[in-house]
C-alpha cells in the first residue's frame, strides 16, 4: 500500500512572533529562511525551504501537519483511498501549493478534526546551504523528515486505524502506565522510530500540539542547547534517556506553551525484523518535570 513517506513539515498558529523567532534561532538553532507578507515565519533546518511555519494567531497551538509522499501519483492513490472510506478532501490550488512551497497537495481532516495535508514536491534550497545561527553541527532529517509529532486526539482507537489504514503508517510500539485508562501509541513511515505519536486527549489538556522533536547530529548539541536553557531561565525537564527510541533529550517549553524535545541517538526501525512492545515508562532515566535554575544576571 502506498503510504506517506515522511513528515514534511508542519505549522503552528502562534500569538508572539517576535518572541518565537529568538527562540527558534537563539535556544533551537533553526534558520529563518522567509518571513512572509502576513507575518509567518517560516524555519528551515536542512536544504529545505523550510519546515516549520509559524503563522500569527490566537491558537498558540498546531495548525497542520503536512505529510509527504513520493510524486503525484502516490498523491492521486492516497486521494482516492480516502474519498473511498468517506473523508472529505480538497485538492489544493495552485496559489495554495505556492504558498507552501510544493508541486501539489491535498488537504482533509483527521478523526479528531487535526487539518492535515498530503504533498509532494518540496522547494529544496542546495544553492543556500543550512546555516544555523548557532554553533550546532546539524539535524538529522533526510529521508526521516523533520523530526516526529505528538499529538493529542480524541479517540485513539479510531485516530489509530486512520493514520495505519489510509495513510500507511506502522505500529512501533506503546507506552501505557500500570493503572491509567489510556497511553500512547508511537506510529513510523520510514526508518525514524516514530513520526507521529497519538495520546487520547485529557480535558485539562486543551492543544492539540503535545510537542514536536527535532533530532541533532551530535550529542554535544544537546548538552549546550541544555545549557542555554538554563542560563535563560526556559521551563524545560531535566535531561533523560526514553524507553522505546532511546533518544537522548529534554523538552524545553516554547512561546506558546507547548514543548519542544531536542534529542540525539534514538534508534531505527527495520521493518523486516521489527517486533512492537508495549512499555510500562516512558524513560529509562531522567526526563524529570523540574524547573531549570533561573537565569543569573
Amino acid at each position: 500500500m502506498t503510504g506517506v513517506t515522511q513528515l514534511g513539515y508542519l505549522g503552528a498558529s502562534v500569538r508572539d512572533l517576535a518572541a518565537w523567532e529568538q527562540f527558534a534561532s537563539d535556544v533551537l538553532g533553526m534558520e529563518l529562511s522567509e518571513r512572509g507578507d502576513d507575518g509567518t515565519l517560516f524555519l528551515r533546518m536542512d536544504e529545505q525551504h523550510y519546515r516549520i511555519a509559524l503563522h500569527p494567531g490566537d491558537d498558540d497551538d498546531l495548525a497542520y501537519l503536512g505529510w509527504r509522499v513520493v510524486d503525484d501519483e502516490a498523491l492521486t492513490e492516497i486521494a482516492a483511498r480516502l474519498q473511498a472510506a468517506g473523508v472529505s478532501i480538497v485538492a489544493g490550488s495552485a496559489d495554495e501549493a505556492a504558498a507552501r512551497r510544493v508541486e501539489g497537495l491535498i488537504t482533509f481532516r483527521d478523526p479528531s478534526g487535526i487539518a492535515t495535508e498530503v504533498f509532494y514536491g518540496p522547494r529544496v534550497d542546495y544553492d543556500r546551504p543550512f546555516t544555523s545561527p548557532r554553533a550546532i553541527a546539524g539535524f538529522v532529517t533526510g529521508e526521516q523528515g523533520l523530526g516526529h509529532a505528538v499529538i493529542r486526539v480524541d479517540d485513539q482507537d479510531e485516530s489509530l486505524r486512520f493514520y495505519r489504514n489510509l495513510l500507511g503508517f506502522r505500529i512501533s510500539d506503546y507506552i501505557q502506565r500500570p493503572g491509567t485508562p489510556s497511553g500512547m501509541v508511537f506510529l513510523h513511515c520510514n526508518p525514524r522510530h516514530h513520526s507521529l505519536a497519538l495520546q487520547q486527549m485529557p480535558p485539562s489538556r486543551p492543544k492539540r500540539m503535545w510537542h514536536w522533536m527535532l533530532q541533532t547530529k551530535s550529542i554535544d548539541d544537546v548538552g549546550t542547547t541544555f545549557d542555554v536553557c538554563q542560563e535563560r531561565g526556559l521551563h524545560s525537564t531535566t535531561l533523560g534517556r526514553h524507553t522505546n527510541d532511546h533518544m537522548v533529550s529534554f523538552y524545553i517549553r516554547t512561546p506558546s506553551g507547548f514543548e519542544v524535545e531536542y534529542g540525539w541517538g534514538a534508534r531505527e526501525v527495520d521493518d523486516a525484523v521489527w517486533q512492537v512492545q508495549r512499555h510500562v515508562t516512558g524513560t529509562i532515566w531522567g526526563h524529570r518535570r523540574t524547573p531549570v535554575p533561573a537565569a543569573t544576571t
